[in-house]
């Protein structure tokens, strides 16, 4: 078994779809990713969902401007996990921001804890909960493999941030993870 809890970042139907504004071209290569790690940590994942807020307030309120088709309830089909994943969903942690670095994501880590990120998408969210995380003192690892962000340029953007925070968080690939010889 792997140590630290794994986070399942928005693996969601809106980030999957190919007809969403929201559509994350890569989404099947980084799932791909998700289900080669979910053996290795057995209990020790967390999915999350990454849901707009009932009444959206400061900010947000001209983010949802701009994406209004995404103001809908927590039970709303786009929300819900893609299918591959909702038998293996265990731990669900719903945040209505980018950063999924909750107090709820932090008790399932612990204080001592690692947090091994993947998920959707590199360029906001997966960013976020990393940097988050970081500041809290967690040590953070990204499996580049088993992310995808908006396009193959914001994904490896994002990947080079976040390598630039070593050894706070530190970039690597699902079969470093799993301990897999090269």
């Amino acid at each position: 078994m792997t140590t630290g809890l794994l986070a399942v970042i928005d693996m969601q139907r809106v980030f999957a779809d190919p007809d969403s504004p929201w559509a994350t071209p890569r989404y099947a290569e980084a799932a791909a990713g998700v289900r080669r790690l979910l053996p290795a940590f057995g209990e020790r994942v967390a999915f999350t969902r990454f849901l707009a807020p009932a009444k959206p307030e400061g900010a947000w309120r001209a983010y949802y401007d701009q994406w209004p088709f995404a103001l809908q309830p927590p039970g709303a089909q786009l929300w819900e996990l893609t299918d591959e994943f909702t038998d293996h969903k265990g731990h669900v942690v719903d945040a209505a921001t980018f950063g999924k670095w909750t107090p709820e994501l932090a008790r399932h880590v612990g204080p001592e804890g690692r947090l091994v990120l993947a998920g959707v998408s590199t360029d906001c969210c997966v960013l976020s909960t990393a940097l988050a995380a970081a500041d809290a003192g967690v040590e953070v690892m990204v499996a580049a493999d088993a992310c995808a962000g908006a396009d193959d340029d914001s994904h490896s953007k994002a990947l080079q941030i976040m390598d630039l925070y070593r050894p706070l968080i530190r970039v690597t690939t699902v079969a470093e993870i799993l301990g897999e010889a090269g």
